[in-house]
């Protein structure tokens, strides 16, 4: 599918301007995914897309067998406010969770908790994110039938309270909290809000 990955490239590249630093990551029995990072001095920001994830579409974990053409495909995007923390070390735990459908069999999906277990970045109070909805930054790339787009889905760093909570509540009751709240989703090192 290296021809779909032209394209997901081509996309982001559009959509965020040429990619100042590149990183590949392999796990045992997947395909290499690449983290792409896009720095935008004007804005103070840095975001980071995965490259790979979309090459095969998720699928449903309790099928019996993966259909290699239909199901939906993503990359996923993650924005922060830059030279506040070290950021660039969320290279591995990005491509874990983009390697995620391959490993576990899981579909990534807006509204979906991931976690990597440890700090996404050194010192970040956030081991888990919140998948977003598509369309704002990156538009869908649509693929020729019957292939399904590939969606390009934010990723909102969550502290284990906030994950903790949106278990109980759901993602929509805390992103009204992050709203309510006036939360920088963007700042690496902000704490949780608050959730009472």
């Amino acid at each position: 599918m290296a021809e779909v990955l032209a394209l997901v490239e081509a996309r982001l590249t559009t959509a965020l301007g040429a990619p100042d630093a590149r990183a590949a990551v392999t796990f045992l029995g997947t395909d290499r995914i690449e983290v792409l990072r896009f720095t935008d001095s004007g804005a103070g920001l840095v975001r980071y897309a995965t490259l790979g994830m979309s090459a095969s579409p998720m699928s449903d974990p309790t099928a019996v067998l993966a259909d290699p053409v239909k199901g939906p495909r993503a990359e996923l995007v993650l924005t922060v406010r830059s030279g506040r923390a070290d950021t660039d070390k969320v290279l591995r735990p990005l491509a874990v969770l983009a390697a995620s459908p391959q490993v576990e069999g899981v579909v990534v999906a807006p509204g979906a908790s991931l976690d990597v277990g440890e700090a996404l970045w050194p010192g970040a109070p956030f081991t888990s994110v919140l998948v977003a909805e598509p369309g704002g930054l990156v538009e869908d790339l649509e693929l020729d039938e019957p292939l399904d787009p590939v969606r390009f889905l934010p990723l909102l760093p969550m502290t284990q309270n906030e994950a903790a909570w949106k278990r109980v509540h759901g993602a929509a009751a805390l992103q009204e909290k992050w709203l309510t709240g006036g939360t920088d989703l963007r700042d690496p090192l902000r704490r949780s809000v608050a959730l009472d």
